[in-house]
């Protein structure tokens, strides 16, 4: 296998096609193989849903199912019985071909890595779906049945999305596409129209926790993840591997005092994010204070949120929010906010300034909503 950086892998987690057990999408995997039974198999496929929840694991499982050579079975008048289930038997000689990454009729789309720096590019190029061409070609000599993946088509550029197109319009025979997309709406509308939609939705707490033993990291705060990455397993790995819940409470911790803060524990948190070093902290505080924004003004719509991800959270949310007056206030600061965050990293403004910033502004907005 390449040694180029993947960008559908989580750090932390297993890669999806490693990954032995889907949890909580039996509702996708059995549209799939609704279609399959039924003998109405579309070419294009999109997998859609929030970043984490299982998309791609679903698209390595559907790949290995189409692409593996099963013994035929005979039912009832020599017809074959439903298929059930997506699993394949890791020894089959298809699925170990999958698993090394070597499979010769599995093409998969993603984005590319600088040759100068090795350091992955923002989006999928044009260059890295005219390989697929090549592929197709060369595949087809086998009369086997071709799949590709597509890791995020969302992040295609005009370019690359118009070369998908032309497949999806005119495919091969015997070929499938599989399309994951974080975000469908930035995809061609000709696109969405010509794709079956699987959708994947958030994880459950049980779920969730399921996920995460799997994957090695075991914990008894299911559902202070389950809140703070809103069933996304791959945003539950990130907040375990980083210490988020405790960075979360102590955000919480931090702004319990409001209406006014303890200037020197606001300055504290902030000096944290600073340097080169603290690169991940400071993007995960970005994150956390976002997700804070977005619970509050939430409270402010809906009152008390029924879980928590930190001790205290769900009474300060409704303090700060008790009316939707307020949840208005807060929901114009995180907006601000985000375009704040995504500015001052693009030009590299200082992280503590940037931080700290934002935390006045809370305390700005608390002051002003508390007291209406």
């Amino acid at each position: 296998m390449s040694d180029a950086p993947e960008p559908d892998r989580i750090a932390g987690a297993p890669h999806p096609r490693d990954t032995p057990v889907l949890f909580g999408q039996d509702a996708a995997m059995h549209d799939f193989l609704d279609t399959w039974n039924a003998g109405r198999m579309h070419s294009g496929w999109l997998i859609t849903g929030p970043r984490g929840v299982g998309k791609a694991t679903l698209a390595w499982k559907l790949a290995t199912f189409l692409l593996a050579d099963r013994p035929a079975e005979g039912g009832l008048f020599g017809d074959p019985p439903p298929v059930t289930s997506l699993n394949i038997d890791p020894e089959n000689p298809d699925a170990r071909l999958i698993a090394s990454g070597a499979h010769p009729r599995l093409y998969v789309v993603r984005r590319p890595a600088d040759e100068k720096t090795g350091v992955l590019k923002s989006e999928i190029t044009v260059d890295a779906v005219r390989g697929m061409r090549d592929f197709f070609h060369m595949s087809a000599t086998d009369g086997g049945r071709r799949v590709v993946i597509v890791d995020a088509a969302d992040e295609m550029n005009r370019s690359a999305a118009n070369a998908i197109l032309k497949e999806l319009e005119e495919p091969p025979a015997r070929t499938s596409l599989l399309l994951i997309a974080h975000q469908p709406s930035r995809l061609l509308p000709t696109i969405r129209s010509r794709c079956r939609v699987l959708r994947c939705a958030p994880l459950s707490p049980d779920d969730l926790g399921a996920a995460l033993e799997q994957a090695g990291l075991s914990t008894d705060a299911t559902e202070s993840l389950a809140t703070l990455s809103a069933g996304s397993a791959g945003d539950a790995v990130r907040l375990l591997t980083q210490d988020g819940l405790q960075l979360y409470a102590q955000i919480i911790g931090l702004l319990s005092g409001l209406p006014h803060l303890d200037r020197n524990a606001a300055i504290k948190l902030a000096e944290s994010c600073a340097g080169k070093v603290n690169d991940t902290r400071f993007a995960l505080v970005l994150d956390l204070i976002d997700h804070f924004l977005a619970r509050t003004a939430r409270a402010g719509l809906l009152g008390e949120p029924p879980s928590q991800g930190a001790p205290g959270e769900a009474r300060l949310l409704t303090r700060l929010a008790p009316h939707d007056y307020a949840a208005r206030a807060w929901a114009d600061l995180q907006q601000k906010a985000s375009a704040r965050a995504r500015h001052g990293r693009a030009v590299n403004l200082d992280p503590a300034a940037l931080i700290l910033d934002m935390v006045l502004s809370i305390e700005q907005t608390a002051q002003a909503s508390v007291s209406a």
